[in-house]
């Protein structure tokens, strides 16, 4: 027996409370605000309506939002540009918006985190076959969201 999560009713006043509240505490896209609100059994009109007070009111950006999860994802988990652009576009965030937000990763920090992955994985691999280990090396980062080109780039390096 599956359990459905209940839709909460609020009126449109309570609903942007919580809005402003669940905003505040992280930056979030306008489509996970839009999925909250919606959550809480307004309709379209008043959702909208809520989105577009919360962007004036500073408690929504886009860009800070696409800015922040680049980073953060990068950072903290060590994606590559490849999943992240990903993770943005299931957040519905406008391509020029990912793009912009992309160009901030450092292109030499780029490599070097990738670097420190491979020789990471490399420490862990148990592949005896130089042509093996490369194989893993390249499918591991290329899961974890890193350009193929680049990736090979780096092996080439480590060799």
């Amino acid at each position: 027996m599956s359990k459905t999560k209940e839709i909460i009713i609020l009126d449109k006043y309570r609903a942007q409370a919580k809005a402003e509240h669940f905003c505040a505490y992280q930056e979030r896209s306008q489509q996970e605000a839009r999925d909250k609100l919606y959550s809480f059994g307004l309709h379209s009109a008043d959702v909208e309506n809520i989105i577009s007070n919360l962007i004036q009111s500073n408690f929504l950006n886009e860009e800070r939002f696409s800015v922040a999860y680049t980073l953060g994802k990068f950072r903290i988990k060590h994606w590559g540009k490849q999943k992240i652009k990903q993770g943005l576009k299931f957040k519905q965030v406008p391509e020029k918006l990912i793009m912009k937000a992309l160009n901030q990763i450092d292109g030499d920090e780029y490599v070097r985190v990738l670097i420190k992955l491979l020789q990471k994985k490399a420490a862990t691999s148990n592949a005896f076959d130089k042509a093996k280990l490369n194989y893993s090396l390249s499918q591991y980062a290329v899961a974890k969201g890193y350009e193929r080109d680049i990736v090979i780039e780096c092996l080439n390096n480590l060799a």
